[in-house]
């Protein structure tokens, strides 16, 4: 596991088999311009190795022993204004949002609407938004929140009977619908190794081919230790609800998000009682899960 002393490793001293590092902090780009490297081919193994493309294997090996603000960094010169990156907006998202914009100011940043999401998300949103300046592109379920309630035959808005059918409605397909439309080249996402047994085997750069994109997971080996370090060392908020013992957070409906207790597992607040881990979203497994899309 990484340490807390986020900045005494020298972004020099990270060295990649086969990336020649440069006078830059950093890890230096793989050669070749994006727009001049093939694109993986269908048949890329199940680790996303694409023919041609990056060498990922080089690259997730220098990884491990790198910090999470060199790998935004290295994305930021391999992928430049053609990388985008996603947000929550949940508990301690201020950590990404503020490495990312530190090195690519105007990266657009996907958030996606459910119609669910607790007030106090707006709100942060709004306020980080405003803090770092940020380049927020919202996109919105297609569903009126109330009607489709009414036509999945969910009566209580406080919990869901089918929360499968419900993320993938509300979450999964306007995260693709962006994913789509934007057509980046690389996203970076603040996923971490220690959030979910779904999470550990994830390499910090993966070719992902739903989005048709390289997927970078800077935060992969950082501790909740670390993400409170780097949050008090930049004097950046946590999310409302922390102080509510919310640790995950997501939608509002009670089968969706709970606080957690005292010696639980953070992750035990997201559906509870079911064996569900992922909403889809960040699953990089060649397929499209349960959404079906």
């Amino acid at each position: 596991m990484s340490s807390v002393t986020v900045s005494s490793v020298p972004a020099s001293s990270v060295s990649v088999p086969g990336i020649a590092p440069g006078a830059a902090p950093g890890i230096e780009p793989q050669t070749a311009p994006v727009e001049e490297r093939p694109t993986p081919a269908p048949s890329a193994d199940l680790h996303g190795h694409p023919v041609g493309g990056l060498d990922l294997d080089a690259l997730n090996a220098g990884f491990e022993a790198a910090q999470p603000q060199q790998v935004v960094e290295w994305a930021a010169k391999q992928f430049g204004r053609d990388a985008v990156m996603s947000s929550s907006f949940g508990a301690d998202s201020a950590v990404l949002l503020h490495m990312a914009t530190r090195v690519l100011p105007a990266i657009r940043i996907v958030m996606v609407d459910t119609g669910y999401l607790f007030p106090e998300t707006h709100a942060f949103m709004e306020e980080l938004r405003q803090r770092l300046d940020l380049n927020v592109w919202v996109y919105r379920t297609h569903n009126d929140p109330i009607a489709y309630l009414q036509r999945a035959g969910e009566g209580d808005p406080h919990w869901r009977k089918d929360i499968e059918a419900c993320c993938a409605a509300n979450k999964i397909e306007p995260f693709v619908r962006a994913m789509r439309q934007l057509k980046p080249a690389a996203w970076l996402r603040g996923v971490r190794r220690d959030q979910a047994r779904t999470r550990q085997a994830m390499s910090f750069v993966e070719w992902d081919k739903r989005y048709g994109c390289y997927a970078v997971s800077p935060l992969l080996n950082w501790t909740p230790r670390d993400i409170h370090y780097y949050l008090k060392q930049h004097d950046l908020p946590y999310h409302p609800l922390r102080e509510k013992n919310y640790v995950s957070i997501g939608c509002n409906p009670e089968s969706c998000t709970q606080p957690v207790q005292l010696g639980q597992d953070p992750r035990s607040g997201r559906w509870a009682g079911k064996d569900k881990l992922e909403c889809g979203i960040n699953v990089t497994n060649n397929s499209l899960d349960s959404a079906n899309l």
